[in-house]
């Protein structure tokens, strides 16, 4: 039975174990939160190489076939080192631009990320490639990933955090908005909440998708372990593991897992 290892600075890529667990349902997933850490979106790009190391080289050690590296911030400082040192197979994050370019009436288009994702040249290089005949709106999502490792997905105070990011975005008419930090899927009721007030306040007549770039990275991983000759199982079970507090973990888990 295949052995999927995935690391996050702490809870956002339970957003990608939950796609994995949908199209991979046999396999054992090991989940590792390097909460005691997060987030990682300011953090020196060498501090975020070593932990990324130190973990691969745990899960390596738990048996794990492959490592998904579901952090964005992560996956532009660090999985360029991981392929090069380790023997295994790493499938990263990619902020899904070409998806939005491709789908966007209003030519303009949104990128939610941290500051270490939208400075990376891994960003950078898919903008350029993708982005040329769209308008790209960037913002930091301040304070996104605090609300989420904190448990805070839809309340008063995650509302003002998220629309105070989100509605100048909205302002610019992109109406294909990217989450590109894997914690950020986990607002998408409060952000819908806040795109269905701002279309109803100003009449607008296009819809506005949010993309997370899940599915078509749990597609790639899907793609390059068949490659790989990693056989699936038929009934996989999640181990959790976190270098801080695990109560916020097993919590979202057990909210996504009961869906």
């Amino acid at each position: 039975m295949a052995k999927i290892g995935i690391f996050d600075s702490g809870v956002g890529g339970l957003s990608v174990l939950r796609e994995i667990r949908k199209v991979l349902p046999g396999d054992d997933c090991i989940y590792f939160a390097d909460n005691a850490n997060c987030p990682y979106g300011t953090r020196d790009r060498n501090f975020i190489i070593d932990r990324a190391r130190e973990i691969s080289r745990f899960l390596i050690g738990e048996g794990c076939d492959i490592i998904v590296v579901a952090c964005n911030t992560a996956t532009a400082a660090a999985i360029s080192t991981l392929r090069a040192e380790f023997p295994i197979k790493f499938i990263g994050m990619e902020p899904a631009v070409k998806l939005a370019a491709e789908n966007t009436s209003t030519g303009v288009i949104g990128v939610l990320a941290t500051t270490g994702t939208l400075a990376a040249d891994k960003y950078k290089d898919t903008k350029g490639r993708f982005g040329n005949d769209t308008r790209i709106v960037e913002r930091v999502g301040q304070g996104f990933v605090e609300l989420v490792e904190n448990g805070d997905l839809e309340s008063p105070h995650s509302r003002e955090v998220v629309g105070q990011v989100l509605l100048p975005i909205l302002e610019e008419k992109a109406d294909r908005i990217v989450l590109g930090c894997t914690h950020y899927p986990f607002l998408e009721a409060t952000m819908l909440k806040i795109i269905e007030d701002f279309r109803t306040k100003h009449h607008t007549d296009y819809e506005i998708e949010l993309i997370d770039p899940a599915p078509a990275v749990v597609r790639q991983l899907a793609k390059v372990m068949e490659a790989e000759g990693i056989r699936h199982g038929k009934e996989g079970k999640i181990i959790l593991h976190s270098s801080g507090d695990g109560t916020v973990l097993h919590k979202l888990y057990g909210t996504i897992s009961a869906k």
